[in-house]
């Protein structure tokens, strides 16, 4: 089976979140006997970690991503799960987000001759829903064994405009903050009996919407609050609020912590009657420019596909998060991201060999 032709497989699957469509059991067997495999199922979620030791060297690379996807959505011109070729093309759902990048670490692994150490791969069926029952899971488990890989890539679609241009070192977290100004409703005829919260907020808006909680640094763009939604009365003319929401979100560096941004709220909010609450739905992490796996992968796409790639922290969350948070030094490496989750998601031939590539390259390399 060639490259190509386990990827149209893999997106042959309709592995809706958290669906797997029998995926999981195609892998195992696609693997072999070679490769050991634990299950850690939870709350309907599969996680798998295949893995296979080479030699008695404690080093550990992980391979790691996920085989559900979104939601087909509607207006699409072709079958979605189809996943034919046109002039090199493949559009499926799932192309980029993420079984491209499935697809070549799964055939870059089973067909490595040799590794100094253990390589292994997990998975989860649950990385585009809430995330609850999935990778975390399965880390805290190979925790528990004492099998904590040193190491991981994660695949996700990673590339900006050049197939090979962007490695992810890092991730951005994510703060929302929930905000209630209390008033006393009343009529606007006689706005003297009223407590009015949009009056008496009115000044702090200009002092919190788009402000820099932080300067950024070489990894991170400045940690920046946005307001997301604003609302408060009846929706007429005669009657003044009892009060005014506002909800906002912080994709925080490691340069902001929760605990500065209800700081930062708090002392703009000084003075008025409010309820205030955050949660944080992700934590940042970076990889250190000098960690093996940064260099190493480097060298690959220098190597296999001639470009100087940078680093990036761009973009939302991914299951990265997870390993940084476990102490694992994790990157990111996969195809183009322009199409994920949109009707037509789409990606080339040639990506998806150059990604093979570069990942049997670094395995061989390590």
């Amino acid at each position: 089976m060639t490259i190509i032709e386990l990827f149209q497989k893999l997106l042959r699957f309709k592995s809706i979140t958290p669906d797997d469509d029998g995926a999981f059991d195609f892998i195992e067997e696609y693997l072999g006997d070679t490769w050991t495999c634990i299950k850690f199922d939870m709350e309907g979620v599969k996680n798998r970690f295949y893995y296979k030791k080479f030699n008695e060297n404690s080093q550990h690379l992980c391979f790691a991503g996920h085989i559900d996807v979104v939601p087909v959505g509607s207006n699409w011109e072709i079958d979605p799960f189809a996943a034919e070729i046109v002039d090199g093309v493949i559009t499926a759902r799932g192309t980029q987000d993420m079984k491209s990048g499935v697809a070549a670490y799964l055939y870059a692994c089973k067909h490595a001759k040799n590794f100094d150490g253990i390589l292994s791969i997990l998975m989860t069926s649950d990385e585009e829903g809430e995330g609850t029952y999935g990778t975390i899971k399965m880390l805290e488990h190979l925790r528990e064994i004492d099998f904590i890989p040193n190491y991981a890539v994660v695949a996700e679609p990673t590339c900006e405009e050049v197939f090979g241009d962007a490695i992810k070192v890092g991730r951005r977290g994510s703060i929302n903050g929930y905000i209630t100004i209390k008033g006393k409703q009343g009529h606007a005829a006689y706005p003297e009996k009223c407590i009015n919260p949009v009056h008496n907020f009115a000044h702090v808006l200009p002092q919190i919407a788009g402000h820099n909680l932080d300067n950024g640094d070489e990894y991170f763009a400045p940690s920046k609050m946005v307001i997301t939604d604003i609302r408060g009365g009846m929706e007429v003319t005669n009657v003044t609020p009892n009060e005014l929401k506002l909800m906002f979100n912080v994709r925080n560096s490691t340069n902001t912590t929760r605990e500065s941004v209800e700081e930062f709220i708090n002392k703009n909010l000084e003075g008025l009657k409010y309820d205030f609450r955050t949660t944080q739905g992700s934590f940042p992490f970076v990889t250190n420019k000098e960690s093996k796996v940064v260099k190493a992968m480097e060298t690959s796409i220098k190597e296999v596909l001639g470009i100087t790639t940078k680093h990036s922290t761009h973009g939302g969350t991914s299951d990265a998060r997870y390993f940084g948070a476990f102490g694992i030094e994790a990157i990111e490496f996969g195809v183009i991201n322009d199409t994920i989750h949109s009707t037509g998601e789409r990606t080339t031939v040639k990506e998806v060999e150059g990604l093979t590539a570069v990942f049997e390259d670094l395995i061989r390399k390590f």
